[in-house]
């Protein structure tokens, strides 16, 4: 099997890519951009962006989780290879080609005369030690766990220009996983993870006031087309509602992971994302171990009335992890149904046997993590006090509730229910398979050795048997696993000024390319 791909290094622009997977929709309140100069915001080279949260890190080893890479992917760091999120085709970045020169190997050819913003020549050496770091386990980098196993993989530079990746195994999607891996200088630490990164994307952190405001600059050794906005200055609001409101009163250019009732106007755009929300259940204590209890909770979620009442509309009842376009996408699933009576029966057969049902489960949810998060989390918890269950509500922010999230998992939490919203934005269901499903997964607290065994031979195969095969192994989950209630296939709103020229796609759960945003001009009004 071989791949080649020989066209030019500078990154081709793509339509799309701003980050959305997270936003409270709470009460309306004043909408002053704090700390903004006039001078920033009158300037028209300026591009104003208003998240739902501060980056809890730039780190570009962490640029997998969507906060982080809303600032940092694309923008200050590259990858070797990216794909395309409308066609799914990998794509030159920092690497111009790469083939499978063995089974286990894997040849990547990286561009010539590109510099990092600080001036240092990028080369093959600086792409090995990224990969490297990225598998240090002592810094802990979040797109570890999210796109590799625990294999080992060695990596030799060849030449300047020329690396290569043995694995212990065949890895047919190696280079899928690649795209994954920003690319640093090998001068950056690498016992520790970095708070200002430095790349050889279009932009370069110029400052970070810490709870304040982020500002990028564009970077003047940057090896593509110079982008149409020289600053971008990044803030946060919580409030879904205060976001719109300040794209409509011209205090932000760019507002994302918005409701469709925050007022946004003719300014919003609703726009299919590749985020699903579910509930993960931590299956090894009592009593969400036992079955039943656990078939009970996914009963319970009345997933119709949460899309149509809550997100009005904007979405569509999952009974997968994955959605349509991912390779092992299973058309033939159809979410579970809700039926209050079945989960109330099934609670009540696990206490008849001793299961203490009524031992305190905790409801963990994540503040601003998509729009009616808080509703939405309030509804589960009414639905399974009514099935028989005892609910408590806790909501964190991001880096707490990335403690009960990721391993390892906080020790003696008892019984855990933790609302999650995962976006597969690789394109193949085993990106998911291997943090959330396998029982040593990333993300995953439970399973099993006949189902992680399912899991792997799936992700052997190739083609259509590899379809086949991955979409079994969803099929099968809530049978012999039931670690999740699936809830909905997400979609969003971003809110854009006038003046600025920009498409979403379904990338943009994971990035905002700040390249890909132009001046509007009357033809694009």
């Amino acid at each position: 099997m071989q791949i080649a791909v020989l066209r030019s290094p500078k990154r081709r622009r793509l339509v799309g890519a701003l980050a959305a997977s997270a936003a409270a929709v709470l009460a309306v309140s004043g909408c002053s951009v704090a700390n903004t100069t006039q001078s920033e915001s009158a300037s028209p080279d300026t591009l104003r962006i208003v998240l739902p949260q501060e980056p809890p890190t730039l780190e570009p080893c962490d640029a997998s989780l969507t906060a982080t890479g809303v600032v940092v992917r694309s923008n200050i760091t590259e990858p070797l290879i990216e794909r395309d999120p409308d066609s799914g085709d990998l794509q030159p970045s920092l690497a111009t080609s790469w083939e499978q020169v063995e089974p286990n190997v894997w040849r990547f050819r990286t561009a010539q005369d590109i510099e990092f913003s600080d001036g240092t020549p990028f080369t093959a050496e600086d792409a090995a030690f990224s990969i490297n770091r990225t598998f240090n386990g002592a810094i802990g980098c979040d797109v570890n766990g999210y796109v590799f196993d625990d294999s080992e993989r060695q990596v030799t530079v060849v030449d300047q220009n020329t690396l290569e990746v043995r694995t212990t195994t065949p890895d047919p999607i190696l280079p899928l996983r690649m795209s994954f891996i920003e690319i640093v200088p090998r001068t950056t630490d690498d016992s520790g993870k970095v708070r200002e990164p430095v790349g050889t994307g279009p932009y370069m952190v110029d400052f970070w006031d810490s709870g304040q405001r982020i500002a990028l600059k564009a970077n003047p050794n940057y090896h593509g087309e110079a982008p149409e906005y020289s600053r971008a200055i990044y803030q946060w609001r919580t409030e879904g509602s205060v976001r719109a409101a300040m794209v409509t009163n011209d205090e932000a250019d760019l507002a994302t992971s918005l409701g469709p009732e925050d007022g946004a106007g003719d300014l919003g755009t609703a726009y299919v994302n590749n985020e699903t929300t579910a509930l993960r259940i931590q299956a090894y204590d009592a009593p969400l171990d036992d079955y039943r209890v656990r078939e009970a909770i996914d009963l319970s979620i009345n997933r119709e009335g949460i899309v149509d009442a809550l997100f009005q509309g904007l979405g569509t009842p999952a009974g997968q992890l994955v959605g349509p376009g991912i390779v092992g996408y299973n058309e033939q699933i159809e979410p579970t149904p809700y039926d209050l009576a079945r989960a109330k029966q099934l609670v009540d057969e696990a206490r008849a046997d001793g299961v203490p049902v009524d031992r305190t489960i905790t409801l963990i949810g994540r503040t601003g993590q998509f729009p009616k998060i808080n509703e939405t989390i309030e509804n589960i918890q009414y639905t399974l006090s009514q099935a028989g269950l005892n609910v408590d509500i806790r909501m964190m922010d991001t880096s707490g509730q990335m403690q009960y999230q990721t391993r390892p998992f906080v020790p003696g939490s008892g019984p855990v229910l933790l609302m999650i919203m995962h976006g597969n934005q690789a394109g193949d269901t085993q990106f998911t398979l291997d943090q959330y499903m396998l029982s040593d997964g990333y993300q995953s607290t439970y399973g099993t050795a006949e189902y992680d065994q399912e899991i792997l031979a799936a992700e052997a195969l190739t083609g259509q048997a590899r379809q086949d095969a991955l979409a079994k192994v969803l099929a099968d989950e809530p049978t012999q696993i039931r670690q999740y209630a699936y809830i909905a296939h997400m979609q969003a709103v971003l809110a854009k000024s006038n003046k600025v020229a920009y498409e979403p796609n379904s990338a943009t759960g994971d990035e905002m390319r700040l390249a890909d945003m132009t001046h509007a001009t009357a033809s694009n009004d």
